[in-house]
């Protein structure tokens, strides 16, 4: 088969799954729709009676919906940020994993960030944040840099996106409706002449060097809205790093799972092989370790200062009768059993490397409750006619109902994604047809 003839074969492959949605397809979205229906219902409920209907007082006022904002901005460093390292390394292997990179960054920051509005209580309040916002917070900071970074990302998957809406107005005969209407005004008239090409390229190139720093500079100031708060176990300069270094391991790992699913789910095992799996794993592991450097280096600084505080919150964290037990499922999860899978050569497998991402990912939402919880029950002064040691949050169904509402309106979104869009980029992968399997 020639060439031409073997990139149109792999380009009609690869747009199959935009036409297709099986029966376990359906009942996948449906399952879905129901969970995240749910989640509404709850969210109605608690707009209705307030925050009173959650476990959040007036010794614990962020919970469950900050760990999970935490790890919605933390994943969603997992595709602009590495895309766009790729891309600017010239890292070929890349090709057909930038895509879902890419959207996960997107959609990640779209269920995240409304995790905030969640936990204020009263959505209206985030307009006194715009409205009543000092430069001196941090808090307006996160706001600021969240926006730009989502703004960015939607344009970077967005420009990515243009000559495959083009293949799809001109391939795709057997979609009509709305979705042909919706392919050719994306396109945006785009012919793919050598010109429009370069063009694309130069503004990709553009566009990589920039989100680099935006995405840095976002999980940087989510941990300063932490670490400049004098509370214990939150105030350290080391927070920054930390939780740039973090972001980027779960998502990794969400990068991972997602490139896991989708081999199997729409048969792109020509294009996602092993080597972008070993690739991905073996940066997976040196973030692992240096995670683990980076958390050693936390709690060792605050056990050796002897302040009274932290020594208490660190007593918390490691009593097996408050959070020790969840301390160590977070370390044997998303630290030490992923680290065996990808060091030992027998378990650098595909399913090896997909079961160390997941268990990461599991770990990473527990380090974040953790974050969040055991430093706001152990306050400097314990409240009025209750002792601290007898403070414990315990989520409600609100909580946990909203919490996988948000879950499942993420993997909705991306399965919603994944049908209207190719969710490997054809133009790059078949950009050098020579490395197009032939029949």
């Amino acid at each position: 088969m020639q060439p031409e003839q073997s990139a149109d074969a792999a380009a009609e492959e690869l747009l199959r799954s935009v036409r297709q949605t099986s029966r376990k397809g359906r009942l996948w979205i449906g399952s879905l729709v129901a969970v995240c229906s749910f989640g509404l219902f709850a969210y109605a409920i608690q707009l209705i009676h307030g925050l009173e209907v959650t476990a959040m007082r007036e010794y614990v006022s962020w919970g469950l919906y900050i760990a999970t904002f935490i790890f919605f901005i933390g994943i969603s460093h997992a595709g602009t940020l590495i895309s766009a390292i790729l891309r600017v390394t010239h890292a070929e292997w890349r090709r057909p994993i930038t895509r879902m990179a890419e959207a996960i960054t997107v959609i990640a920051l779209l269920v995240g960030a409304p995790m905030v509005i969640v936990d204020m209580g009263r959505p209206d309040r985030l307009l006194y944040v715009i409205r009543y916002g000092r430069l001196q917070s941090p808090i307006l900071w996160d706001v600021l840099s969240i926006a730009t970074y989502l703004t960015g990302s939607l344009l970077y998957l967005y420009v990515a996106l243009i000559p495959d809406l083009a293949r799809m107005r001109d391939q795709c005969t057997a979609i009509a409706g709305w979705r042909k209407r919706l392919y050719r005004i994306l396109a945006i008239r785009w012919h793919d002449t050598p010109a429009q090409r370069a063009h694309l390229e130069k503004a990709l190139g553009a566009m990589a060097v920039i989100i680099i720093p935006v995405a840095v500079s976002v999980h940087t100031v989510v941990s300063w809205v932490f670490g400049m708060t004098l509370r214990p176990g939150w105030h350290s300069t080391i927070f920054g790093p930390y939780f740039v270094v973090g972001a980027i391991f779960s998502g990794t790992a969400a990068i991972i799972t997602a490139m896991a699913v989708f081999r199997r789910v729409y048969h792109l095992e020509r294009y996602i092989a092993l080597q972008q799996f070993r690739n991905l794993g073996s940066l997976l592991l040196t973030l692992s370790l240096l995670y683990m450097y980076f958390t050693l280096s936390e709690y060792l600084t605050s056990w050796y200062s002897a302040e009274s505080i932290d020594v208490k919150l660190l007593k918390n964290l490691f009593d097996l009768h408050r959070y020790g037990f969840d301390f160590w499922v977070m370390a044997m999860l998303g630290l030490f059993i992923p680290t065996i899978l990808l060091i030992l050569p027998k378990t650098r497998t595909i399913i090896g490397i997909t079961t160390a991402s997941v268990l990461v990912n599991l770990g990473m939402w527990l380090k974040r409750y953790l974050i969040v919880v055991p430093t706001l029950q152990t306050p400097f002064l314990p409240v009025q006619g209750v002792p601290s040691s007898w403070i414990r949050y315990f989520p409600t169904w609100i909580e946990w109902s909203i919490v996988a509402g948000a879950l499942a309106m993420f993997l909705l979104l991306f399965t919603l994604f994944s049908k209207l869009f190719p969710i490997v980029s054809i133009w790059e992968t078949l950009e050098d047809t020579s490395d197009v399997p032939t029949t």
